[in-house]
């Protein structure tokens, strides 16, 4: 059989499904990632509000234990109260920033799974080019050996006749 003319775009293309399927299987690797990021700073914004509350108590506690000492007791809890809610506006925002490094995450790994689904179907297409190469050269060597079966049948018959 003669080697399939084809057969280094073959080997091209099954490359090209093999990066494909890395590329994808790195990018929900990195998507995981993500998620478990943003699930992290969820977490400790959702701890950090408690913890403010807790310290604010505890605060208003020293305070009232210390008696009424006036509003500056207040002003000074007041002010670490603010800080406190600062940091935690802050945290929001990575929070938010997080979300919007998932979606990228999440589109990313979306086009590398078409881009693996196309560099698939690529593969299949020219494997399915060969299955018909092979068919043809088999149905012309097959009807090449039927003509000299023939060739052979009808030189005994004409060898026999002439007897």
């Amino acid at each position: 059989m003669p080697p399939y003319r084809l057969q280094t775009l073959i080997e091209m293309r099954e490359r090209a499904k093999e990066e494909a399927e890395q590329a994808f299987s790195a990018a929900v690797k990195a998507l995981a990632k993500e998620k478990q990021e943003l699930q992290r700073l969820e977490e400790e914004l959702v701890t950090r509000k408690a913890m403010r509350k807790q310290k604010v108590q505890e605060y208003l506690q020293q305070v009232m234990a210390k008696g009424v000492t006036g509003i500056g007791g207040f002003n000074q809890m007041n002010r670490y109260e603010e800080r406190l809610k600062d940091e935690e506006a802050q945290l929001a925002l990575e929070v938010e920033r997080q979300k919007d490094a998932v979606i990228t995450a999440e589109k990313l790994v979306e086009q590398k799974r078409r881009e693996m689904a196309e560099a698939a179907k690529e593969l299949k297409a020219i494997e399915k080019h060969k299955e018909n190469w092979k068919k043809q050269l088999k149905e012309e060597r097959d009807k090449k050996e039927e003509m000299n079966q023939e060739e052979i049948g009808n030189t005994l018959f004409m060898m026999r006749q002439r007897k």
